[in-house]
């Protein structure tokens, strides 16, 4: 299964061992989902990461991120503007277009309007 991982279920799940976020974080890390991604969404993930408000440990971090690089896919969607409410999101759903990707999960389904998105998001 192909998924597009939204960096606040990401966030989320580094966050608090336990609930959605985490499960989903765990299956991607296990390699029992493949997470797809491009370059805009691997600067966001290691960009939100590092803030200091988060506490993260930087070595989980950077084997996080490694591992989502090498065990996911990368895709080069065409640029079509999508017209999000937060311009910031559109590289999610493009990736997830282009996948195409079985799902985009995210924990902000606003961000997405129905009528924007191919399937639903989780």
């Amino acid at each position: 299964m192909k998924i597009v991982l939204d960096t606040n279920v990401l966030v989320s799940g580094l966050l608090k061992s336990k609930g959605n976020p985490a499960q989903v974080l765990a299956l991607a890390l296990t390699g029992a989902v493949q997470v797809c991604h491009d370059g805009r969404i691997l600067a966001e993930y290691a960009e939100v990461l590092a803030r200091p408000r988060f506490r993260f440990d930087p070595r989980r971090v950077r084997d996080v991120l490694i591992k989502l690089q090498t065990d996911g896919v990368s895709f080069t969607p065409p640029y079509t503007p999508l017209d999000l409410p937060d311009p910031d999101d559109e590289p999610f759903l493009a990736v997830a277009l282009a996948a195409p990707a079985d799902y985009l999960v995210t924990g902000n389904t606003s961000d997405y309007p129905p009528g924007k998105r191919r399937t639903a998001c989780v």
